[in-house]
């Protein structure tokens, strides 16, 4: 990357701008540039730079200094909320926002969890890669129970997209034919090890209609030569992915979307640069520019463009809009259907079941495969199963081995119990929830009355919890989940639920949701805002519902769809 891409003052009016730098930013930034438009990337937090940059990468934990523990001072003033996160350690904290200098607050005797990453990638540096297409069950699921409202977009919209992504990313998985889960363009998926293969024989013999899959991973098993003319190669099965990989086997923005875009020698980046809001012209009814802050000095500048992409997040672009007012937008800009802030959801994980499987001495996995399998949503239709909640849920995890640390805890003495130390441990087998949380106008964010961060924004106030419906969900997928394991032969199984806030999954979904009515949605089927058509919103604020599929292989099909719709619009004169 060269040291010329990176701008701060100009005077220079681009062709567009993107605002944000993960898995959303990364792609309108590469669409836009490939199609010769001059654009502009704005990123809040400090340049990271593929393989320079990640400083955790290869230290053993034995080479830490309290062996990958963060500094309990440091978890208590910088990462009180961050340390939630599965992929906060020492190795990776660098990666995480400053929960002192990103302060939020929330409603009454709500709780939810805000994980930030403010740098150049943003969370695409941290992400756990399961990449899922949407089906029509998702897309239509609204209109079916009439919670939410109907999707403006069908599978068939944006299928060829879905490949499109796909073909780039690399992703790895099978063809299953599922009706729930359409198939994707893969490279070949990770091997599921022996008693996976078995669990899964005797899961689906009792129960046909619950296939249990490998994941699928935004990894290159088997890199195609455009992989390769990326600067990417195969995955080494480590299992460190959120310290950075510079073989770049899994996708991200610094390892695949970036370097696109800057070959072209069409895109800048203003770096440390806060947005504060949009600048919004009266009489031409059309986003001008942006208004930022520098991060670092706290001086004020402005950014010009024929067009807009915010991929900032789902709340951080929620905070930008509703932060951005005017005479004609006096509460967040095209927000003329009250709606912008509302119907915030995010995926529940608060219940599963795990067990012991007896045998396999002899078998062990190769190398530290990095996700693991899935069972799809087998109620993906209303009339599946007796239940009293709607939508439903997948259900997650594997068969592992327990390492020296469990062998540890073990009752023991001696030279036989530290031979036993250095000897796998015995196998156990978990299945755990990924479940659906239903649009509600009630789950929302706005900007605080008083209360601004340091650079003079508004804070936001999120009020979100789970329903009852949410709840029932969880109770349900742990009676299942421990009814298949005891199925499959899983000996001492155990079920939990708990109660964790939402924002854990980090799949924060809605608040500037699409739809076909101007009057109760934000953004219309190309992600372009009903009110101001050069503004696109194309990260997860867009989604009318959450479904039960990890999020992030939309964001980028619905982005690159966005992208050309844009362009397409551009040339005909009509933005």
């Amino acid at each position: 990357m060269s040291d010329q891409m990176y701008i701060k003052d100009t005077d220079e009016t681009f062709d567009a701008i993107v605002i944000g730098s993960g898995l959303s930013g990364g792609w309108a930034a590469k669409e836009l540039c490939e199609r010769g438009l001059k654009t502009l990337m704005i990123e809040r937090g400090r340049v990271v730079e593929h393989r320079k940059d990640y400083i955790g990468e290869g230290v053993a934990p034995w080479d830490m200094p309290m062996r990958g523990k963060v500094d309990n001072i440091l978890l208590e003033q910088r990462y009180r909320i961050q340390k939630q996160c599965y992929a906060f350690n020492d190795a990776t904290k660098h990666f995480f926002g400053n929960d002192r200098d990103l302060p939020y607050t929330t409603k009454d005797d709500t709780t939810f969890s805000w994980i930030r990453a403010n740098q150049l990638g943003g969370k695409s540096l941290l992400w756990h890669r399961q990449s899922y297409r949407l089906s029509d069950h998702d897309f239509a699921a609204n209109s079916l129970d009439g919670h939410g409202n109907d999707w403006p977009i069908r599978y068939a919209d944006i299928e060829k997209w879905y490949g499109h992504v796909e073909r780039h990313a690399g992703i790895s998985g099978a063809k299953e034919g599922l009706e729930q889960l359409p198939d994707s363009e893969f490279l070949p998926p990770f091997d599921m090890t022996k008693p996976e293969l078995d669990i899964k024989a005797a899961i689906e013999k009792v129960y046909p209609d619950r296939k249990m899959i490998m994941g699928r991973m935004a990894h290159l098993t088997q890199p195609s030569e455009l992989h390769i003319k990326q600067g990417r190669v195969q995955c080494q099965a480590r299992n460190e992915c959120q310290k950075g990989c510079s073989f770049g086997a899994y996708f991200s923005t610094q390892s695949s979307t970036l370097p696109a875009a800057a070959a072209t020698g069409n895109l800048h980046i203003a770096p440390n640069s806060v947005v504060h809001s949009l600048i919004y012209d009266e009489q031409s009814k059309k986003v001008r520019g942006v208004r930022v802050i520098d991060n670092d000095t706290l001086a004020e500048r402005e950014y010009y463009a024929k067009v807009v992409f915010l991929c900032a997040s789902t709340l951080g672009s929620t905070q930008i809009m509703l932060n951005s007012t005017s005479r004609t937008f006096p509460d967040g800009i095209a927000n003329s259907s009250g709606v912008l802030g509302h119907y915030l959801m995010d995926h529940n994980y608060n219940a599963g079941a795990t067990g012991d499987v007896s045998g396999y001495e002899d078998e062990y996995y190769r190398g530290r495969r990095p996700g693991g399998i899935i069972i799809p949503n087998f109620q993906y239709e209303p009339k599946r199963g007796k239940k009293n909640y709607l939508r439903g849920y997948a259900l997650a995890g594997g068969a592992y081995r327990e390492g020296w640390q469990q062998n540890a805890s073990t009752k023991g003495f001696g030279e036989k119990f530290k031979q036993q130390m250095t000897q796998a441990g015995k196998w156990r087998f978990g299945l755990h929830a990924q479940g659906e949380m239903l649009p509600r106008y009630e789950n929302t964010v706005k900007l605080h009355h008083s209360l601004k961060d340091k650079w003079g924004i508004p804070q936001l106030e999120i009020n979100c919890r789970w329903s009852d419906n949410e709840l029932d969900m969880m109770k349900d997928a742990a009676d299942t989940a421990e009814e298949m394991l005891k199925v499959a032969g899983v000996e001492n199984v155990s079920s939990y639920v708990n109660q964790g806030p939402p924002g854990l999954a980090i799949h924060e979904l809605g608040t500037a949701r699409m739809g076909r009515n101007p009057k109760d949605s934000v953004l219309n089927r190309f992600n372009q805002t009903h009110d101001i058509d050069n503004l696109f919103v194309t990260d997860g604020a867009s989604f009318s519902s959450s479904a039960v599929q990890n999020p992030s292989l939309t964001f980028m099909a619905l982005t690159a769809r966005a992208v050309d719709y844009a362009v397409s619009e551009m040339k005909q004169g009509r933005i």
